[in-house]
Order: structure tokens, then C-alpha cells, then sequence
């Protein structure tokens, strides 16, 4: 087992920045793949990044490369997204997730999942 636990959400005016983290305790965290997903209301949840088990390989979603960055420190079990130049559409819960498998865009490709923490992009 593997949890996750999410922080650094917030409300920002758009333009502004936040940093998400997500620190996983459990099973060794370096094994694992990890992804940001997010999902606002009334909309299935979202693929937005992701980075490999060591750090060197990142997917991005269309939408927010070039604004978000996903990077990690498995030395403190912990997974960041960065997130730039935000707009009123990132307003969203996001949610970290754990990959065991090929480095997944898809939720049904997570075997783990935290909370998540919300954001919140004024206009």
C-alpha cells in the first residue's frame, strides 16, 4: 500500500503561481511512476502530468504545457507540481497518484490515489 497525502492548494488571482505536494508514505516511493490529475465539477477527472519512477521522463497534458512543471525528490518521498500563469479554468481538485505500471495519461492506470486539494483561480 502506498498513501499519498496532497497539499499547497489555495486561491490565486489568475497569473499567479502555486506549488502542489504530494508526499507518499509506504511502499518504496522511488518504484513508482507518479501523476497530477485534476477534476472540476460536473467533469471527469483529467490527466496533467506526469513524471517516472526516477525523474528523467515527463508527459504533459496540451492544456498546461508550458505552465505547470511535475518533478520529484525521492529522497523525501515527495512528488511537486508547479504551476504557472494560472487560469480561472485550472480551478479544479487535484489529485496525485501512484503508478506501478508504464507510465500512464489514463486514471484507470494509477493504483494509487490521494485526497486531493483544491485550487482555485480567481479572475
Amino acid at each position: 500500500q502506498v498513501q499519498l497525502v496532497e497539499s499547497g492548494g489555495g486561491l490565486v488571482q489568475a497569473g499567479g503561481s502555486l506549488r502542489l505536494s504530494c508526499v507518499a508514505s509506504g511502499r518504496t516511493f522511488s518504484r513508482y511512476h507518479m501523476g497530477w490529475f485534476r477534476q472540476a465539477p460536473g467533469k471527469e477527472r483529467e490527466f496533467e502530468a506526469a513524471v517516472t519512477w526516477s525523474g528523467d521522463g515527463t508527459r504533459y497534458a496540451d492544456s498546461v504545457k508550458g505552465r505547470f512543471t511535475i518533478s520529484r525528490d525521492n529522497a523525501k518521498n515527495t512528488v511537486y507540481l508547479q504551476m504557472s500563469s494560472l487560469k480561472p479554468e485550472d480551478t479544479a481538485v487535484y489529485y496525485c497518484a501512484a503508478d506501478l505500471g508504464l507510465l500512464s495519461t489514463r486514471v484507470a492506470g494509477y493504483d494509487y490515489w490521494g485526497q486531493g486539494t483544491q485550487v482555485t483561480v480567481s479572475s
